[in-house]
């Protein structure tokens, strides 16, 4: 694979030493494809995992088109999650961090579960960068508080969970507030169809960016348990006894699930945080200073919480329950084997999760089947045998057709003589096939 370098896209010199100061030897694919699309004005849709190094993309762009005399709003990034926000404002901070005096930044967060009276208190001028949730955000327009009629650029975070969460609107709300010639950016693992409406209205002919790293998939080993009749937290605590991850996320479908699982997880003796989208502001935080300061070994979650959080180090992943659709299953994944690490992916499935190992299986993706007996790992039969069985009976039969001879003249009994040879034909490539 080629390898480019910061220096490509004529970033200006000070941006070029950010990018020295803050460790970037060269760009990740979505910023090789990012950055030129940002800098020349172009709307852009980019589609691309955690972990890719998106944040960036669009970060180093729009520092560097950054007015500093200008004491007006000049960009804006939504995100849909007030973890997602913050963790997105302290990458603002730091590359604020390494400028000179002469080029300080007004940089705001505005997120709820903050007194509002207190930030509008506090909004003596107007700041240069916003980033912030939805809400919060529309709620200091409505008020008279921001300004967004002087943003050039505006940057909507995980497209996908703010159109699951239902902060679309919002967003609309804010954009119809704003300059008609503004520069807007998406960016999503995923763009749903319901996603398309609202591109229409807003992007006037985006550059479309989709990075699918081969080699993430690549490193991610995804293993398959038969759940049969046994209980999701004596298996998940039987796979604990096998492995020692650095930081496992393991998956369950909704809240009470959720709380469930833990439940049982802790009377298990597991040491395991709980994050979903019920727990309050406080609680949320809390745990989130716990998970980076590594108190917990295992974190059980939900979709939406999970991918509304930016979660380092993450080893492993455990499906309790395999999702419904496609789209989450590789959101999931994607926790995963992240910034060149390796990682590991434990699906526990049952009868009704066989029509989603199937598309992922046709899309692709690669399962080993195993059991845990004993406190070891031993491969078993593929989840998807009678199928495999079936299609290589059928490869069989294929074969030994073509060797069978078609009779020149056609006498009575012939379809018998030529089902004869070819069961013959059959057997012989068994035992070939054995040998």
């Amino acid at each position: 694979m080629e390898k480019h370098q910061f220096k490509e896209y004529n970033l200006k010199p000070w941006i070029q030493d950010v990018v020295d100061q803050l460790g970037f030897n060269n760009p990740t694919p979505i910023q090789h494809k990012v950055i030129p699309a940002v800098l020349r004005n172009e709307n852009v849709i980019g589609q691309s995992q955690t972990g890719s190094g998106k944040t960036h993309a669009f970060l180093l762009p729009l520092f560097n088109q950054l007015a500093f005399d200008k004491k007006e709003v000049q960009f804006v990034v939504v995100a849909p999650t007030r973890e997602l926000a913050t963790q997105i404002f302290d990458e603002v901070k730091r590359i604020s961090s390494f400028l000179n005096e002469q080029q300080q930044v007004r940089a705001k967060l505005f997120i709820g579960g903050t007194d509002r009276k207190r930030t509008i208190g506090k909004l003596t001028e107007q700041p240069q960068i916003i980033v912030a949730t939805p809400g919060r955000l529309l709620d200091l327009v409505k008020d008279g508080s921001i300004n967004l009629y002087t943003v050039r650029s505006f940057v909507i975070d995980e497209a996908d969970l703010m159109l699951d969460l239902g902060l679309i609107h919002e967003i609309d709300q804010m954009l119809v507030k704003s300059n008609p010639e503004i520069q807007i950016m998406v960016f999503s693992a995923t763009i749903p169809e319901r996603l398309q409406p609202f591109l229409k209205k807003y992007l006037q002919k985006p550059t479309h960016i989709q990075i699918t790293d081969q080699q993430t998939e690549n490193k991610i080993e995804n293993r398959l348990i038969p759940l049969r009749h046994r209980q999701p937290a004596k298996m998940i605590t039987q796979i604990s006894k096998t492995i020692n991850p650095y930081l496992a996320i393991i998956f369950a479908n909704g809240k009470e699930a959720c709380n469930e699982l833990y439940s049982e997880l802790v009377k298990e003796g597991l040491n395991v945080g709980i994050i979903h989208g019920g727990l309050g502001a406080r609680e949320r935080k809390r745990v989130l200073k716990d998970i980076q300061a590594l108190k917990y070994q295992y974190i059980v979650a939900t979709d939406l919480a999970a991918r509304g959080i930016d979660i380092e180090g993450v080893s492993h992943v455990i499906n309790a329950q395999l999702p419904k659709e496609i789209e989450f299953f590789v959101h999931r994944i994607g926790r995963t084997a992240r910034a060149g690490m390796e990682g590991t992916a434990i699906h526990l499935y049952t009868e009704q999760d066989l029509p989603l190992l199937e598309k992922l299986t046709e899309q692709g993706m690669d399962f080993v089947t195993y059991d845990i007996i004993k406190d070891e790992w031993k491969e078993i039969n593929p989840w998807n045998e009678r199928k495999l069985r079936k299609k290589q009976g059928n490869d069989l039969d294929q074969e030994a057709w073509r060797k069978v001879r078609k009779p020149k003249k056609v006498k009575p009994g012939y379809k018998v003589k030529m089902k004869k040879q070819q069961e013959r034909f059959k057997r012989q490539l068994k035992k070939q096939r054995k040998k």
